[in-house]
């Protein structure tokens, strides 16, 4: 996987699972073996490195194997392409909020300068 770059379905899909986000949390504290990784988990190993495979996947940890045990890292790049992504949604959003406000302003500053155009003729 080392010219492997994760798309940003791979990521949220990845990012999607409760389980997973608490993973990379743990992650964000430094490296950690599977077994502390797995051990706050109520679940089956092979279940849990089923999550482990995604989130390797995702491109959001990497894995090292010394002797018999496997250590787990974060990817902090790969969060950033997802906060990226964020990031620039937030722009766009942001500035199509502003014009639905300006617009919004207009139309009511058009009524309060005009008020009997819209009045029901009797």
């Amino acid at each position: 996987m080392a010219n492997y770059q994760a798309t940003l379905e791979e990521i949220f899909q990845a990012l999607a699972d409760p389980t997973r986000r608490q993973v990379l949390e743990r992650l964000s504290l430094g490296p950690a073996a599977v077994s502390q990784l797995a051990e706050p988990f109520a679940m089956a190993l092979p279940s849990f490195l089923q999550h482990l495979k995604v989130l390797e996947q995702g491109g959001l940890v990497r894995s090292e194997k010394l002797g018999r045990v496997r250590t787990y890292y974060l990817v902090p790049e790969t969060v950033k392409r997802a906060r990226t992504w964020f990031d620039n949604q937030l722009r766009v959003w942001d500035r199509r909020f502003d014009q639905l406000d300006s617009l919004l302003l207009a139309l009511d500053a058009h009524e309060t300068t005009n008020p009997d155009k819209h009045k029901e003729v009797t």
